[in-house]
């Protein structure tokens, strides 16, 4: 049993993705090729936004855009500390200070009360200034987006989408992936639209943030490709990556579905038993994660040795709040600061999750849950 099943899905769509690496290895446009263009296009068209860029990975996909705000390290970026270190991350290296949000007890995602809560102390405080949020799509399911542009408008603050976990996800008939200024999304193997290696996208409806990040992407290129305008990075997203991921954009919507499928069976199975998760109404999840909430650290051992016994693979995600991580240290963040996140961290545990299960598959996971929690 696979946590995440690549080969079988490879098995699908095995002949599309060689004739397709095939064409790039013959055509030899390794770099910015013509499956870049395409893939950018089909994926604007996907998320239903006019611009879509394609980047090396998902980090960069986040970093391109703050760069692009010019940020100083007295700019505060607000951030769920409940998440995958590069959402702060990606704050820190674009010079900026991140400051850490709560989240939702039930959904998983940015608390749009601790997010103003944060808000109003950093300016209390006067000695950062609030410049933007970044909010998280976290397992695959779109933040509350009407809550949060709400705060955002109140404080003059830019909104960065973060769904790297969520692209596919729908909020009110809207795709992920077309919230706030700007998105952005990963292509890592593990993510709902994976390639095979790095990879991201950004989103955005605005031209002249468009072509910034077309600017920093490739070293802060001009309209001379000598001549650079502003400090970038390298950015660029392999050829060889955008032809696998059009083969995968190919079966995503059919995938999203089986996801969703698999995501009624565990309800179905384990909702009397354990904490399930919870989505909003009006929004479907692409299920990046299918994540129980133990009662406490124990029952969620017990739930661990359960599966173990089964040879069934499972995951925290994530074993350390983000603001309690080694790394941010220095901001002075202690336990107790962020309950919630905290409370997650000490009993989330992910089940198998992809479009290839089987109903026997789940059957076993599921026994082996409720057994364990009974």
């Amino acid at each position: 049993m696979q946590f995440i099943d690549l080969k079988t899905q490879f098995e699908r769509i095995e002949k599309d993705v060689l004739t397709r690496v095939e064409d790039v290895l013959r055509g030899q446009k390794y770099i910015m090729g013509p499956e870049v263009s395409e893939l950018e296009q089909r994926l604007a068209e996907f998320a239903g936004v006019k611009h879509a860029l394609s980047c090396a990975s998902g980090t960069d996909a986040l970093v391109i855009p703050l760069m692009a705000y010019e940020l100083k390290e007295t700019d505060a970026v607000f951030v769920p500390a409940f998440t995958f270190f590069a959402s702060a991350e990606s704050i820190t290296l674009a010079k900026a200070t991140p400051v850490f949000v709560d989240c939702d007890p039930i959904t998983f995602n940015i608390s749009a009360v601790s997010l103003e809560s944060a808000i109003e102390k950093v300016i209390a405080e006067g000695k950062l200034t609030p410049k933007g949020i970044i909010t998280v799509d976290l397992f695959g399911c779109p933040a509350d987006y009407d809550e949060i542009d709400r705060v955002a408008k109140k404080h003059d603050l830019f909104v960065l989408e973060d769904a790297a976990q969520g692209f596919g996800g729908i909020y009110k008939g809207k795709r992920a992936g077309s919230f706030g200024d700007v998105a952005a999304t990963s292509f890592f193997p593990a993510k709902p639209l994976g390639g095979y290696g790095d990879g991201g996208a950004i989103f955005t409806n605005d031209d002249k943030l468009a072509e910034l990040y077309r600017s920093i992407r490739i070293h802060g290129q001009g309209s001379d490709k000598y001549d650079n305008v502003r400090i970038g990075i390298n950015g660029r997203l392999d050829t060889l990556q955008a032809a696998i991921l059009l083969s995968k954009l190919d079966i995503f919507e059919d995938e999203i579905e089986a996801r969703n499928k698999v995501a009624g069976v565990y309800f179905d199975r384990l909702h009397d038993v354990i904490q399930t998760p919870s989505i909003l109404k009006d929004c479907t999840s692409v299920w990046a994660q299918f994540t129980l909430v133990a009662k406490d650290e124990a029952q969620r051992e017990q739930i661990i040795e359960s599966l173990k016994a089964k040879a069934i693979p499972y995951a925290i995600y994530y074993p350390i709040p983000i603001h309690l991580s080694t790394a941010y240290k220095t901001l002075g963040y202690k336990l107790g600061d962020l309950p919630v996140s905290e409370y997650l961290s000490s009993r989330v545990l992910s089940l198998p999750m992809h479009p290839y299960l089987s109903v026997a598959e789940i059957d076993t996971i599921t026994a082996a849950v409720r057994s364990a929690v009974s």
